[in-house]
């Protein structure tokens, strides 16, 4: 279904003018961080074609997602600086969480003690947890200065790549897609692989303590 609609959001943009592709790119750019499951990558790397069409321009449509993945990021940060502790405890009463895999928020608020705001600086290459950590970096108060400035790298690193990747790859652009697919899949894999074996570590780590108390 969500490539149904992302397949005919495509054919919907191929009609419209230029000023309007970039407005919608830059919507798309903004929700993706917000709305996970907006295809924001795929259409990030579609923009790299219509620029290498001469639909529009290159630099223009990467200013633009990555100045509306940013405003994204920080939007989503001032819902959790100031909502943080009412959407952990009520989810149900914040309807865009429904959307937000919450499950790894302490997995990720482990990584900002560890890694501070590289954290925020990888969030764009870590599919499937970007909107989990601008929501706990908010919870967590990082400096907003960093934050603005870890995130902008990051987008400008990862729009970058897309972009590039659409412009090289030419009519060929949608195969991006099944690689941010399985790349994501794969990176997704690797988090819940880490979450685990964390539990599984703690769990005999207290279990040795444990025995170790008892003889």
């Amino acid at each position: 279904m969500l490539e149904q609609f992302t397949q005919e959001l495509i054919q919907w943009i191929q009609g419209l003018p230029p000023l309007s592709i970039y407005a919608v790119f830059f919507l798309v750019a903004y929700f993706e961080n917000i709305v996970p499951p907006v295809p924001g990558d795929v259409l990030v790397a579609f923009g790299g074609y219509l620029a290498a069409e001469s639909v529009i321009e290159l630099l223009p449509v990467y200013i633009l997602t990555t100045v509306a993945s940013v405003i994204g990021f920080m939007t989503m940060y001032w819902l959790g600086s100031h909502w943080g502790a009412q959407i952990e405890e009520q989810r149900e009463r914040f309807w865009l969480m429904r959307f937000i895999p919450l499950k790894y928020m302490n997995k990720v608020r482990n990584w900002m003690g560890k890694w501070g705001l590289g954290v925020v600086m990888a969030n764009r290459f870590l599919a499937g947890t970007r909107s989990v950590i601008s929501l706990t970096a908010g919870i967590s108060h990082t400096a907003i200065p960093g934050t603005v400035l870890s995130s902008t790298v990051s987008s400008l690193l990862w729009n970058g790549i897309l972009l590039g990747a659409g412009w090289i790859v030419h009519e060929n652009w949608q195969i991006i897609g099944d690689y941010l697919s399985i790349y994501g899949r794969v990176i997704l894999a690797i988090v819940v692989a880490f979450i685990i074996i964390k539990v599984l570590m703690a769990r005999y780590r207290n279990k040795y303590q444990g025995k170790g108390e008892e003889s």
